[in-house]
């Protein structure tokens, strides 16, 4: 019951997706640029402390409503937390109407053949039914791509759909992510393999799975409107990877169909030396900056 009121909400309503899903590797640079050192905390269990402080925070802030953030991705220790007395999830769609997603991947393996594809997930049902347990409606799961190697290319888009068919298995919408390195040289060649090889692994998919795609705004305005179109696509959301606000929401704009799914972009300028009134402030004129352009 819950899915299906979640599938109607991605599919129909407007807003974008809040990345707050920084892990392990990711954590200390979130967390400075939020101005906390590594001097402010002694061990792991310390920092994601402090994430999530930083992650309640922003989630219970009066601007992250509904009307403008259609879903959020969280790190599975965020998941297994709570804001507000409730689990982070729970409070999430129950209180705030946002769908929650949760990241899934263990990271990426070594650079081969011109890609950063998923480290092995061994316990992924495991997550997967944790995952079920609590109102979460997809996964999201990332590789990387620096060049057009088509090999390579294909082996990351493979693996993607592979992983993301055990998550439609387990009753949850796989975002799939597939990221291309903004600065590679050869950023447009590795798009136009990596279109490709979705779109071959699209029509594999049987007529009952569905899954998003997490793709990186691309160079060309309107290059990924075939996926967007496609009927075994829910939703097409964008990454930042490293573009700024600014830049990121540009782009976004000259891909009509395209929403975001911002992590750097979204909290770009958030300090936890601001007070409740500046904190807000600024989260809100990001969030109206994010929504404006996901609105195409």
């Amino acid at each position: 019951m819950e899915y299906e009121k979640q599938l109607q909400c991605v599919k129909t309503s407007s807003g974008f997706i809040a990345a707050l899903d920084q892990s392990g590797g990711s954590t200390p640079k979130a967390l400075e640029n939020y101005g906390v050192t590594s001097d402010d905390y002694d061990n792991d269990e310390a920092m994601f402390d402090l994430v999530h402080e930083m992650r309640a925070r922003m989630m219970t802030c009066t601007a992250f409503d509904n009307e403008r953030v259609l879903g959020a991705i969280l790190f599975e220790d965020t998941m297994e937390r709570e804001v507000n007395g409730k689990s982070t999830a729970n409070y999430l769609w129950e209180d705030k109407n946002i769908v929650p997603f949760l990241k899934v991947d263990k990271g990426l393996a070594e650079q081969m053949n011109g890609v950063q594809v998923m480290k092995p997930m061994p316990n992924l049902d495991l997550l997967l039914d944790k995952a079920k347990n609590y109102p979460v409606f997809g996964t999201k799961m990332r590789s990387v791509i620096y060049e057009p190697n088509v090999d390579g290319i294909e082996l990351v888009v493979q693996q993607q759909f592979d992983v993301a068919k055990q998550i439609i298995s387990k009753g949850l919408m796989p975002i799939v992510e597939p990221e291309v390195d903004i600065n590679s040289s050869k950023k447009h060649e590795c798009e136009v393999i990596l279109k490709t090889s979705i779109l071959h692994n699209l029509e594999r998919l049987n007529d009952e799975q569905k899954v998003m795609l997490k793709l990186t705004l691309p160079e060309e305005s309107g290059f990924y409107q075939e996926l967007i179109d496609h009927p075994k696509v829910l939703k097409v959301v964008a990454l930042s990877g490293g573009y700024s606000r600014t830049d990121a929401c540009n782009k976004l704009k000259q891909n009509p169909g395209m929403i975001a799914s911002f992590s750097r972009a979204f909290t770009e300028g958030l300090s936890k030396q601001q007070s409740d009134e500046a904190f807000t402030s600024v989260i809100d004129a990001s969030i109206e900056e994010i929504y404006e352009a996901s609105k195409g």
